[in-house]
């Protein structure tokens, strides 16, 4: 389990933990950080800005020596659209990766969170692996997670979350350089279930940075295609 901390800033939430044994590290030969869910042994879900350009990718883990886990296949959403991305519009960024070995058995999958309307001040779990200062490698490869807030804004095409203190005016807890495609737990008797991947992060008031805004695809929205391609992949998600 990770307690959870920070991701980035210099807040800290104590007292509750989320199980580190669904994220993985996601490296490509263009040498970017990115995470991953373990939604089967065997699958891995991710940002699709992550895996989208031309690469190769491999899925580190604890007790796997570099440089990883090869990958069989990458399926990144039809809908994923970069420019799109690039200037900030929302857009289907998911994708998906087969491996070619089973996971460790102490990775356990992931479920995927039933559809919710999110509001304002809802609370969510991020966990990734990247930095905990923006425009540095510091922290990189350490699992950390956070407890963030929903703002409300702009609606469930995208969930914006901010640190509950903070509220993206001035830096606090949010997702860094390396957190893209981490994922975002929501928690239910007991358990966390996925309910999105981080797309993006802004530094306080929409600075570039860190601190701020943490921008998360919500997976609701492509639940259809995930389940669908996972089976196409040979992978058969827990109901």
């Amino acid at each position: 389990m990770i307690a959870v901390e920070r991701l980035v800033g210099d807040q800290s939430a104590k007292g509750e933990t989320v199980d580190g044994r669904h994220i993985v590290m996601i490296v490509g030969t263009r040498g970017n950080l990115c995470n991953g869910t373990a939604l089967t042994r065997d699958l891995v879900l991710t940002a699709g800005h992550c895996v989208a350009p031309a690469a190769t990718y491999r899925v580190l883990v604890p007790g796997v020596a570099p440089p990883g886990l090869p990958i069989r296949s990458v399926a990144v959403h039809l809908r994923y659209n970069p420019k799109d991305y690039a200037s900030g519009r929302v857009t289907a960024d998911v994708a998906l990766l087969k491996l070619e070995q089973m996971l460790l058995a102490k990775f356990i999958p992931a479920l995927l969170a039933a559809p919710k309307t999110v509001a304002a001040g809802d609370r969510f779990t991020v966990a990734g692996y990247g930095t905990t200062a923006s425009g540095s490698d510091t922290g990189a490869g350490t699992p950390r997670a956070a407890t963030l807030v929903a703002t409300g804004k702009p609606g469930n095409l995208q969930i914006r979350l901010v640190d509950p203190v903070m509220r993206g005016e001035r830096a606090g807890l949010g997702g860094c350089t390396g957190d893209s495609g981490a994922p975002v737990f929501v928690e239910s008797g007991g358990s966390y279930a996925v309910v999105g991947v981080v797309s993006w992060s802004t530094g306080p008031s929409g600075t570039e940075g860190c601190g701020g805004l943490t921008g998360v695809t919500p997976l609701w929205l492509h639940r259809g295609w995930i389940v669908e391609t996972a089976k196409r992949l040979g992978s058969s998600l827990a109901p």
